[in-house]
């Protein structure tokens, strides 16, 4: 398999997680989403995924998939163990949920793209892109935290589909300098996952385009 991917990118880190929970291997095709107006834009990476956005994973036989949560699902289905999902139906709901506020409701709104909107197209100055920044993921987060269980990852003693959401998203709360004291169930996550080699090797510092 290979990844197309970024050092900073959210969503490739969740899937550069997912990927090593399940001690899956892929090369790595990286994608520069600031050099240049952005690499993610340019003829041959379109052709590949048309919106333009990471990361993608090509398997074996040339098959394209696109968008991290597609991504790991197909990882589930195709590799269950080790699992990323419980198998009781209403927990598999609340782990999907939290990823859910990840991936749908937070991220989305400190992505490249809307950034770039607000700051050329709208013109906004940067203090009032990081107060929107500070806004939704400090929203978001509180009520991951509330959320999640109260010892162990998010929900249980072993990593999961909502840690492999959650610590991404940390460090991007983290780049930004959001506030994250009220928030006492993620930073004991975030230690945890902190020591957890998986996490460990996907972290975007370990990349081999980090700067």
């Amino acid at each position: 398999m290979k990844l197309y991917t970024y050092w900073r990118s959210t969503s490739s880190y969740r899937v550069r997680i997912a990927l090593a929970l399940k001690g899956l291997e892929a090369t790595q095709s990286f994608v520069h989403l600031v050099r240049n107006g952005g690499e993610q834009h340019g003829e041959s990476y379109r052709a590949l995924n048309p919106q333009g956005r990471l990361p993608a994973l090509e398997l074996d036989d040339g098959t394209i998939l696109t968008q991290s949560p597609a991504i790991i699902e197909y990882l589930e289905e195709i590799y269950p163990a080790p699992a990323l999902l419980p198998r009781d139906p209403i927990m598999r709901s609340k782990v999907r949920a939290v990823a859910a506020i990840i991936g749908c409701d937070i991220h989305p709104l400190h992505n490249v793209a809307p950034l770039s909107y607000l700051r050329r197209t709208l013109g906004h100055a940067e203090p009032e892109v990081t107060a929107w920044i500070t806004t939704w993921i400090g929203q978001g987060l509180a009520a991951v935290d509330a959320l999640i269980g109260e010892e162990g990852y998010c929900f249980g003693p072993q990593p999961g589909l909502a840690d492999v959401y959650l610590l991404p998203q940390v460090y991007a709360a983290r780049r930004f300098q959001v506030p994250m004291d009220s928030c006492p169930r993620i930073l004991r996550v975030e230690r945890l996952c902190n020591d957890h080699p998986a996490f460990q090797s996907a972290h975007p510092s370990m990349q081999g385009d980090a700067e």
